[in-house]
Parts: structure tokens; sequence; C-alpha cells
């Protein structure tokens, strides 16, 4: 199963897997599964950072690269997922969990998210509570 997580389960599993949920924790280390990130979640990671957010603390470049050291896919940003973006229901405000739905959607990948009003949207995503 292609599993693209969503930007706080990445953070967490890749620095606090601890804070996983155990259904994440599961699907994660699956054989079967084949992770993905996205980087729009990198992207947010920097601004978030760099605005200062105690959450977002990691270095985006030693993420990606543990990411990608670990078995994961990098998923760039194409213009049909943001313009996909646009067909998306107003049910969330956040660009960067709009952005991986579009890519979720478009790319038939799973979105693994810890995020209720993410879950909500339609289209192949999980929730991971």
């Amino acid at each position: 199963m292609k599993l693209l997580l969503d930007t706080h389960l990445l953070l967490w599993a890749a620095g606090l897997p601890e804070r996983l949920p155990l259904p994440a924790r599961e699907l994660i280390a699956s054989p079967d599964s084949e992770l993905f990130f996205s980087a729009a979640s990198l992207w947010e990671i920097a601004i978030k950072r760099g605005l200062g957010r105690s959450d977002f603390r990691v270095d985006p470049r030693v993420l990606r690269r543990g990411l990608l050291d670990n078995g994961y896919s990098e998923l760039p940003v194409t213009s049909e997922h943001t313009v996909t973006v646009d067909s998306l229901p107003p049910l969330h405000r956040d660009p960067f969990d709009r952005l991986l739905v579009a890519q979720a959607n478009v790319e038939g990948i799973t979105l693994l998210t810890s995020d209720g009003m993410v879950a909500r949207y339609p289209g192949p995503i999980r929730l991971v509570p």
C-alpha cells in the first residue's frame, strides 16, 4: 500500500516515534507499505521553523536526507496537484493540508493523518487517531 504521511506524522515518525498512534506505527512498519513524503511538508516545516514554531524545530534538510536514507520516496508538487486544491470543499483552511489531500487524490496514494478535519475530505485518506 502506498502511504503519504501528513506533516505531523512525518515529524513523529522521524524523531518521536512514540508519539505515533499505534495504527500509524503498524502501517509504517509493514513490509507491504511504500512510504512517501511530500515536498509540501518540507516547505511547511521550513516556513514554520522560520516563524519560530516550537513544534517545527527540525532542520528540513536533515529531515529530507533522513527520510530518503530510510526508504521514503519524495513526492514533488506538480501543477496538477495545485489546481486540484481548487476543487476541494472548504473543510480545512490550512493550505499545506489541502495540498496533501490534493496530492493523495491525484496520485491515488493513501494519506495518513491524525487530523480529524483532514480525514473528512473525500479520497484515499485514512485517519489514525
